[in-house]
């Protein structure tokens, strides 16, 4: 197994530390791994088999167990047989009704050290949040980085030779899952994974889970949003695109199809933000979706959706990199992020290359920023590299390669 290193810095910091770990991301996303890893840290420190227990609520193996009281007895059971601390890792948690029940009880009652994943953003927002309030870290999983996907390119022969250039073009077409390393590459082999993937969170997390019954609504607002990532829109929007279709909704009901569609964490939702008044605002929000593959193998890859192919690339790459992230709105101009980490702030414009008809485009609303923090343009070009009135351009793999954000 390849190691995601600033995952798994991020886990073994807390290790046998009273807190939680709590791993939470898309299917596929490579949660299970990291839990095997980290298991497999433990036992490199001494731990014995007989200190863990393990399950994996993807399997039927467990299924007994997904009732709370069968799954809290056998935790129980397993901590009086460790002769030591128990050491616990649940895959996917959220198979388990009440499953908040068991993990606080087991943390008041045994000598543990708690590891879990869960493929649902709602995880930490209901019962677990309020029953154990600092008592708990969560750690996103994201699908791989450009760095990763160069890192897992290398255990596929098929892969192997292609300058990084061709790497980033299939990063864009396949986009992140490490699984599709281990598949021939093939456009045919490959979309079809991709698109068994797809259905296979659509239907587990976002229809199942919140009994959705009219599937064909559900599918047509999942390949608007897929169709429309990068461009500011509302609810309202949506509602009156499908109205035109002939499906009269509220965007009440928008909202909740999409609200399901964020706890899957299939879709990220961006709001605007005001920089000159400094202020969150409501309306006109922007959406990107979790891997680009998943939207290619929905509704199709077109090379001239590039730049906002590069926007979403560069939008999660900055969420992985610990940044809150927001569109910004500078006077009627639009800065396409406003990174935020603690007492730091980044400007971020993205583009596809720069030209003498965009350039001015591109710089002039960092330029009308009046403040200190850094603004860089990010593009294709590697010929060029500038600096303008302190804006820095920069080429888009370049920063994408940083080894540290």
């Amino acid at each position: 197994m390849i190691v995601r290193e600033s995952y798994m810095k991020q886990i073994l910091d807390f290790l046998d530390k009273p807190v939680i770990k709590v791993i939470t991301g898309m299917r596929r996303s490579g949660k299970s791994v990291l839990l095997e890893l980290t298991k497999e840290e433990v036992r490199k420190r001494g731990v014995k088999e007989s200190q863990i227990f393990s399950a994996n609520f993807e399997s039927l193996q467990f299924e007994d167990l997904k009732d709370y009281k069968a799954l809290y007895g056998a935790i129980i059971a397993a901590a009086k047989a460790a002769n030591g601390k128990l050491y616990l890792f649940i895959d996917e948690i959220q198979e388990v009704e009440s499953w908040e029940k068991v993990i606080n009880s087991v943390r008041i009652d045994c000598d543990c050290d708690i590891y879990i994943t869960g493929s649902n953003a709602r995880l930490l927002s209901g019962e677990l949040a309020t029953l154990l309030s600092g008592r708990y870290i969560e750690i996103p999983v994201y699908p791989l980085s450009f760095r990763e996907y160069l890192e897992f390119a290398k255990s596929n022969e098929d892969e192997e030779g292609l300058s990084r250039e061709q790497h980033f073009s299939n990063f864009l077409r396949y986009g992140g899952l490490p699984g599709i390393h281990e598949m021939k590459w093939e456009d045919e082999a490959l979309m079809k994974y991709l698109t068994d993937i797809f259905n296979s969170v659509l239907l587990k997390d976002v229809v199942k889970r919140n009994k959705i019954r009219d599937i064909d609504l559900l599918e047509r607002i999942v390949q608007y949003l897929m169709d429309n990532i990068g461009n500011t829109f509302s609810a309202k929007t949506i509602s009156d695109f499908l109205k035109n279709q002939g499906r009269k909704l509220s965007t009440e009901t928008v909202y909740t199809y999409i609200k399901a569609l964020q706890s899957a964490f299939l879709i990220h939702k961006v709001p605007r933000f005001d920089i000159k008044g400094k202020r969150l605002l409501e309306t006109q929000e922007k959406y990107f979706v979790s891997d680009l593959g998943l939207r290619h193998a929905t509704i199709g890859y077109r090379d001239n959706d590039i730049d906002a192919l590069l926007e979403n690339v560069v939008f999660l790459e900055l969420l992985r990199r610990g940044w809150s992230v927001h569109i910004g709105k500078q006077g009627s101009s639009e800065v396409d992020f406003v990174a935020n980490k603690t007492d730091e702030r980044l400007y971020v414009q993205v583009c596809y290359v720069l030209t003498q008809d965009n350039t001015d485009r591109e710089f002039e609303p960092l330029q009308a920023i009046d403040d200190n923090y850094e603004k860089i343009v990010l593009s294709t070009d590697s010929l060029i590299s500038f600096n303008r009135n302190g804006i820095k351009q920069r080429n888009i793999i370049d920063f994408l390669l940083e080894s540290n954000g």
